[in-house]
């Protein structure tokens, strides 16, 4: 079931009408899971990662930015502090998802900067994605609200362009699933939403969601401004299946 939406939007107000996909559809190896900030991966591909590991196919996780602003005034986390706490918080969510830590990479650019320092993340990730050459990339939806989301999807395809690369691209919402950030489409753009059942390791996904403290905890109590995922956000990654975004490039709808 193809759907085309224009100036609507994804229709995440009422994912169950969504179409379902297999894991068996979308196993492949190697497959590039590339998150913005630390945590993006496991709140939006959790589940398909423990999938795909099940299947044993071979999956690496690519993080872009540093995720410090999380936090921004925290005596207790500077940046340097709050830098490790989130790679390991990071490494301990895989570990749970079945990802080693040798197949995790930290591109480790300073969080909030992915447009302005496009250049410098375009070499990066092309001699990366050069070594690994994956079948299938999981990316932030293009259209996602932040800023660091959409410049992270701009950065992949213009690293994919310039190698002549094309692997399967699957894209995840982030932002997207609160109405009140939530943009609409372009008229012209054709999509196919569909969702991913992964009611077999949901809890196990929800136990890599909990390592991340520092997002989801006080953990970082004295910064009043930091940053928290609310009950409310979680809610939408912690159910039974997910929902993934792909571009219709036969433009023919179904």
């Amino acid at each position: 079931m193809m759907n085309k939406f224009g100036l609507i939007g994804l229709p995440l107000n009422n994912p169950s009408v969504l179409p379902w996909r297999s894991v068996n559809e979308i196993a492949s190896s190697p497959v590039l899971i590339v998150a913005p900030h630390p945590d993006d991966e496991t709140l939006g591909c959790g589940g398909a990662i423990a999938l795909l590991r099940s299947l044993n196919c071979h999956v690496q996780v690519l993080v872009i930015s540093d995720g410090t602003l999380s936090h921004p005034r925290s005596q207790k986390y500077p940046a340097d502090r709050l830098k490790a706490l989130r790679e390991a918080e990071t490494l301990s969510a895989l570990k749970l998802l079945g990802v080693e830590v040798n197949d995790v990479t930290f591109l480790r650019m300073q969080d909030g900067s992915i447009p302005t320092q496009y250049q410098s993340a375009v070499a990066s990730c092309r001699a990366y994605i050069t070594e690994i050459a994956p079948q299938i990339i999981f990316l932030p939806w293009r259209y996602d609200p932040h800023a660091d989301h959409r410049a992270t999807w701009k950065l992949i395809h213009a690293v994919l362009d310039d190698l002549r690369l094309s692997p399967r691209l699957i894209e995840y919402p982030i932002w997207d699933w609160d109405s009140e950030q939530r943009g609409s489409l372009p008229a012209c753009v054709e999509v196919t939403t569909w969702r991913l059942n992964i009611s077999t390791v949901v809890e196990l996904k929800q136990q890599a969601i909990a390592a991340y403290r520092s997002q989801i905890s006080d953990l970082i109590d004295d910064d009043p401004e930091g940053f928290r995922l609310t009950p409310e956000m979680l809610a939408n990654f912690t159910r039974p299946w997910e929902v993934y975004i792909e571009e219709n490039r036969s433009q023919t709808l179904l």
